[in-house]
């Protein structure tokens, strides 16, 4: 056989073994043929990888000096009950802060009312009124005074989205409702580490809370609440008006004049303007929105004096006047339940959008006489 196959060939082992070994001292002593072919061999395999490689990777190993490269930016995130853009472009993670203020004459000029993303003012007994201070994007170190519950705040609170709710107290049948509510009822009565009282301040006006405070109250809860209204910068047809007035009793009697310098509507009580009593800014509200509800005597005394509890009707309905851009567009107020926030519609059936901003919610009994002034 051949040695070649590692085996005894020919008729003399001894001369087969010597062709053998020389076959391989002849390899090693002349390696330059087997070197120039391995060098080849190299050269053929790098060829081939070259042409079988993407030509992209070797655009991208080295790019260009000039190349632009796009990067997709985030929209800024609006307020979700403002739809202005969010203080450093994020909402913050936190739910709607309602707050209860009082507005009897005694209790003015209030503090925090000039940051709250929506103030609902509602009526109670004897005419008066009192405030539902909302936030969440922004925040106030004083808010106040803080006064009671009323039977109205169920209806605002339910379409807040589960919104902590700061009062002082309330009676019995208000607390039941309230408790039974979609909010978290923290009432300052057995959570009295937040309070602040004001030396400057006379009981019962003298209760405030800051909103750091409130919301520390539910660190659990991060979640936004979900907008109330629709906004638009391009305000829709209306009548420019220069006032509209309110009188709901004589201790709120109330005008909002336009203030074309601010671009702001400007409350005045009894013709006096309003300010804040922390910052000394005038309270003015990018949109105030009239709202005319159906109103009723419920049964419980709300104090001492004969008071009985006003009722107000969450989902009646009703007509609707929206003050924005200095003007004021009519329509009607629609609300499916009491968990769903107001549609203001306007006479073509329409959405009425507000403009980006804050505005002050005017839920006024439908047997006062609102009139504006051109």
């Amino acid at each position: 056989m051949d040695e070649r196959q590692g085996k005894p060939g020919g008729a003399s082992g001894k001369s087969s073994g010597k062709r053998g070994l020389h076959a391989k001292r002849a390899w090693w002593s002349n390696p330059l043929p087997v070197a120039v072919a391995v060098v080849a061999v190299l050269l053929v395999a790098a060829g081939i990888a070259l042409a079988l490689a993407p030509t992209h990777r070797t655009a991208a190993a080295t790019p260009s000096k000039s190349a632009t490269i796009a990067v997709k930016s985030k929209p800024a995130a609006n307020c979700p009950l403002t739809g202005s853009p969010a203080p450093g472009g994020v909402v913050p993670e936190r739910p709607a802060l309602a707050i209860k203020v009082d507005n009897y004459p005694d209790a003015r000029p209030q503090s925090g009312l000039d940051q709250a993303d929506i103030v609902f003012e509602e009526p109670v007994e004897g005419g008066i009124t009192r405030f539902v201070a909302v936030f969440q994007c922004q925040e106030a170190s004083l808010v106040g005074p803080v006064r009671s519950a009323r039977y109205p705040d169920v209806g605002i609170l339910d379409q807040l989205s589960k919104p902590i709710f700061i009062h002082a107290g309330g009676i019995d049948p208000i607390i039941e409702m309230l408790d039974e509510a979609n909010l978290y009822n923290d009432d300052l009565f057995t959570h009295g580490a937040i309070v602040q009282r004001l030396s400057t301040r006379y009981p019962p006006y003298n209760t405030y809370v800051s909103t750091s405070a409130a919301w520390g109250l539910e660190p659990q809860d991060t979640t936004p609440p979900a907008p109330v209204f629709s906004y638009s910068d391009l305000p829709p047809p209306g009548t420019a008006v220069a006032s509209i007035h309110i009188p709901f009793s004589g201790t709120s009697d109330e005008t909002w004049t336009w203030s074309a310098k601010s671009n702001q509507w400007l409350l005045a009580y009894s013709g006096l303007p309003e300010t804040d009593a922390t910052t000394g800014a005038p309270i003015a509200a990018t949109n105030v929105v009239v709202q005319m509800v159906q109103t009723s005597t419920g049964p419980w005394l709300e104090n001492d004096l004969g008071g009985y509890e006003v009722e107000v009707d969450p989902t009646s309905g009703g007509a609707v006047t929206v003050l924005r851009n200095g003007k004021a567009i009519t329509g009607t107020w629609q609300r499916a339940s009491i968990d769903s926030p107001m549609d203001l519609v306007a006479s073509d059936g329409s959405t009425i959008p507000l403009q980006p901003g804050n505005t002050w919610v005017e839920m006024v009994p439908s047997y006062i006489q609102v009139t504006t002034a051109p």
